[in-house]
Formats: C-alpha cells, sequence, structure tokens
C-alpha cells in the first residue's frame, strides 16, 4: 500500500474503465472525479465499482474508457441528499494511487479489502429459499478528523453463524471483496428502476475484543 494509508480501511481493485470521468466535487481548490471500474470475479462475471480520484493524483484526461488500471485506496461512505428520495448512502473507492496496466496483464487478486471498525447495527440473519446462510452487518470504520465510513458487510456460511451472535460495538477486522448488485425498486410513480447496491462480501474475521476467532476458508463468488 502507499504510504500515509489508513491502516484500518485497505482497497486494492484492477480492471477496466468502463465510464466517462465526472466531475465529483471540490475541497479547498482540489478538483475531485469519479468513474466507474469493471472488476472481474473468479465466475467470469464482473462488479462494476465507482472510484473517485483528485485530480492531482492523476490527469483526467489518461482515465479514459477502455483502460485498464489498478487502485490502491480506501472503501468510504457519505450521505447523498436528494429532495424526491431523500438521503442515500453511496459507497465508492476513494483513490490514493493509480497504477496504468497492460491489456493482457493477468491479475491474481483483481479485488481485495481490510477492514478494521465497529458494528453499529444490530447484525440481521437469514437464510435464502436455497438454504444458504447469511449475516448482514453494518460496520463503522474510523477516519481522521472524527469522521466514520459506514460499510455494509455479508457474511456468508459458518461466518454468518458466528456473525448473527456478534453485538453492537463489538470491534471486528474483515477480509474479503466489494460487490456490486443490482435490484429493482418502484418508484412513487409506479416506475420499476434498477439501482445498484455496493456491498463488503467477506471470506475472513476477527473479533478483536475476544481470542474467539473464526478463520473461513468457503470463500464466495457469489
Amino acid at each position: 500500500m502507499v504510504g500515509n494509508i489508513i491502516e484500518n480501511n485497505m482497497v486494492t481493485i484492477s480492471g477496466k474503465i468502463v465510464s466517462e470521468t465526472e466531475f465529483s466535487h471540490e475541497v479547498y481548490g482540489e478538483g475531485f472525479y469519479t468513474f466507474t471500474m469493471e472488476v472481474p470475479r473468479l465466475s467470469e462475471s464482473y462488479d462494476r465499482i465507482v472510484v473517485t480520484v483528485s485530480e492531482r493524483l492523476v490527469s483526467r484526461e489518461k482515465l479514459v474508457i477502455g483502460e485498464f488500471i489498478e487502485v490502491e485506496g480506501q472503501f468510504r461512505s457519505y450521505n447523498n441528499y436528494n429532495n424526491d428520495s431523500g438521503s442515500k448512502l453511496v459507497l465508492t473507492v476513494f483513490a490514493r494511487e493509480v497504477n496504468f496496466l497492460e491489456d493482457d496483464r493477468k491479475v491474481r487478486n483483481p479485488n481485495q479489502i481490510f477492514l478494521n471498525g465497529f458494528i453499529c447495527k444490530k447484525p440481521i440473519y437469514r437464510t435464502t429459499p436455497f438454504g444458504r446462510e447469511i449475516t448482514d452487518i453494518l460496520l463503522a470504520v474510523n477516519r481522521p478528523y472524527n469522521k466514520s465510513d459506514y460499510i455494509p458487510c455479508i457474511c456468508w456460511g459458518r461466518n454468518a453463524r458466528y456473525a448473527s451472535g456478534l453485538e453492537v460495538g463489538d470491534n471486528i477486522k474483515i477480509w474479503g471483496r466489494i460487490q456490486s448488485r443490482e435490484y429493482q425498486k418502484k418508484l412513487v410513480n409506479g416506475e420499476v428502476a434498477t439501482k445498484v447496491a455496493y456491498e463488503v462480501s467477506v471470506s475472513k474475521m476477527e473479533v478483536c475484543s475476544s481470542e474467539k476467532i473464526e478463520r473461513s476458508t468457503d470463500e464466495v463468488d457469489s
């Protein structure tokens, strides 16, 4: 990881740029832009992940559709307020380093994330119609200047059973990957819109405040 990185929130993703770069916001005269990356899964499908990058890190003109890049940074959240839909949690990879790759470069682990944070909502355990066990966790990951990022995480199998017994305030470490998931939402006017949700698919977890550790080897590539 690049220097000055926050050690409780580390992300590396590799893939192809699939959207135009758009202006996002400006802080103290520094402009930030967003674009979408297509990150491959083991199952030969893709996750489409939004990246935010500073104009001082890499020129906007270099971030063109079709370029293969590797991004190192953090997974961040912020609330986007809209008069029609209210507050929405928006998730993005905040780039600290961008490396350009050759088209034919083989990346062994194109999607990795590590988070160290605190459970801020009671975990929700459920089973799918096919009997798969799932637990949803909302993790608060501290940032400098008294800020926090709120990251939805999803655990599977025995990790799900273990996570279902955790409590609000527990400090945990998780390893996994960022995944995108499309879903349908009915709007006020009756129309149905396709939305994208982002979450961390957990492959390994550890409770910091306990000697009990759950290390799962059944990585899910759903």
